[in-house]
């Protein structure tokens, strides 16, 4: 009788390994690439957690479907290439633009709709007043960084050959907002534009108060940044992914997104 006790019980544990090994191999995996972009998007270190803003919401759409969420802290160029070679199922926040590669679809629902500025030295005058204020200046930009959303004149500006000694493209992995920071403060380029939000984060985050300055107007129109799902995915699980977003983003609109800008003491401006 005992014998036959333990030969039962041996045969659930091993029916409960299967199952478990079962539901392990179903379970939806959702792998995402982003860049460092704080306080919207954090790269985790042991001393601080937690991954932004847009990471935060990110995981609480997707986890609420069941979804386990796998992260890849890239920059941004090597994030957009992972999304097309289908290594990542999506990037959270990419700027919209019709200029975009082919190589992923973008969601219904925006992550966020940003104001931008500029930042310069505190003692400079300088303002964005269309591309004729920019003659003679030198513009920090990243690898890949388009801007055409939010004014065609400055992307052009940028993109013009006659201008490419003016313009500085600043690589990285993870540091190179704070890295255009620096170099705007020792002389060596004199403005960058982004969300004005990032900006101000940064040059708190930097004790740089004292040297640089934030200042508007900043590009004509905001930056209006939108999740990408890789088209490696089949179209039927992509579209899935990306209605999962469109509803969860609109339901996470009012006190639950105030709640999460809050844990990160930001807000944005309308």
């Amino acid at each position: 009788m005992l014998k036959g006790n333990k030969l039962r019980m041996l045969s659930f544990l091993m029916f409960a390994l299967v199952a478990g090994v079962s539901s392990v191999s179903h379970a939806k995996a959702l792998k995402v690439c982003y860049d460092q972009w704080p306080p919207m998007t954090i790269f985790p270190t042991k001393e601080a957690p937690e991954r932004g803003v847009v990471i935060d919401m990110v995981e609480q759409i997707y986890s609420s479907k069941g979804y386990a969420l796998e992260y890849f802290e890239v920059p941004l160029a090597r994030g957009l290439d992972m999304v097309a070679e289908g290594l990542c199922d999506m990037l959270p926040e990419y700027l919209y633009s019709k200029n975009s590669e082919k190589g992923f679809s973008y969601a219904d629902e925006a992550t966020f709709s940003y104001v931008t500025a500029f930042v310069v030295r505190k003692n400079d005058s300088w303002r964005y007043q269309g591309v004729q204020s920019l003659k003679g200046k030198r513009i920090a930009t990243g690898p890949g960084w388009d801007y055409s959303s939010m004014s065609a004149s400055y992307q052009n500006y940028i993109d013009d050959p006659k201008n490419a000694n003016f313009v500085e493209v600043i690589a990285g992995y993870d540091d190179v907002v704070d890295r255009i920071f620096q170099m705007i403060k020792e002389n060596r380029v004199d403005l960058y534009a982004d969300n004005e939000l990032v900006l101000q984060y940064v040059l708190n985050q930097l004790n740089l108060n004292n040297d640089l300055i934030v200042v508007r107007p900043g590009l004509e129109k905001n930056l209006v940044e939108m999740p990408i799902f890789s088209k490696k995915i089949p179209i039927e699980k992509r579209q899935e992914l990306i209605n999962i977003w469109n509803e969860g983003r609109l339901a996470m609109k009012g006190k639950k997104e105030q709640a999460l800008l809050n844990k990160y003491e930001v807000s944005l401006e309308k």
